[in-house]
């Protein structure tokens, strides 16, 4: 086909063949999409990255093109999922911006629902690349939100000057998850109160008053 024949050929997915930025990030999604839909019907040992490109309509040289190997495209879609646990609350005190950091973590986790992540947790256990990703995943960007939080309550005079971030991130991360994937129930509105007023507040020292 000639190449002027090309450049006026519609694009078959509603985009202009002049933009195939639209294209990619519809393609990237539905591979990331694949991903975590396998992930939960047969498990992460066995998806291949074969299965994944026969999910998506897409290629093994596509996939390959933005990710190394299949934990990397499990972790970015698990990732891309969860954005409403970064973003930094600033609703002017300390516990109701938790509970907005909380409700943020709860939604990502309920659409994600627990079969998925219980799934890459067990896979996390046999896969040190997966591992390693997911960890730093779930670590750091949490650490960063809950930084940013203690900073605001910190300028506030709610807490004192020398609170550590990981003093929450211990207790409040794993109780959030052993209450979906271990227990099973929903996390709910009651219970993040709860994992506020009764654990993360008493948890965090106090600014001294003069």
């Amino acid at each position: 086909m000639p190449e002027s024949a090309l450049a006026s050929t519609p694009a078959t997915d509603g985009t202009s063949s002049n933009s195939p930025r639209p294209r990619s990030e519809a393609r990237e999604s539905a591979i990331l999409a694949a991903a975590l839909e396998l992930v939960v019907e047969v498990g992460y040992d066995n998806v291949s990255m074969d299965a994944i490109a026969e999910r998506a309509r897409s290629s093994k040289a596509t996939i390959y093109r933005h990710w190394s190997g299949k934990a990397e495209v499990v972790a970015e879609a698990v990732r891309c999922r969860s954005c409403e646990q970064y973003v930094i609350p600033e609703t002017g005190t300390l516990r109701t911006d938790l509970l907005a950091w909380l409700e943020g973590m709860a939604d990502a986790l309920n659409e994600q629902d627990g079969a998925l992540m219980a799934a890459v947790v067990w896979a996390m256990r046999s896969d040190a690349v997966l591992a390693d990703l997911m960890r730093s995943q779930m670590s750091e960007g949490k650490q960063v939100v809950v930084q940013a939080i203690l900073d605001q309550a910190i300028a506030r005079g709610e807490v004192a000057a020398a609170t550590e971030p990981a003093v929450l991130l211990e207790v409040l991360q794993p109780m959030v998850l052993m209450r979906m994937i271990i227990q099973g129930e929903p996390l709910d509105e009651a219970f993040l109160t709860h994992l506020v007023d009764d654990v993360a507040l008493r948890l965090l020292q106090p600014a001294k008053t003069t």
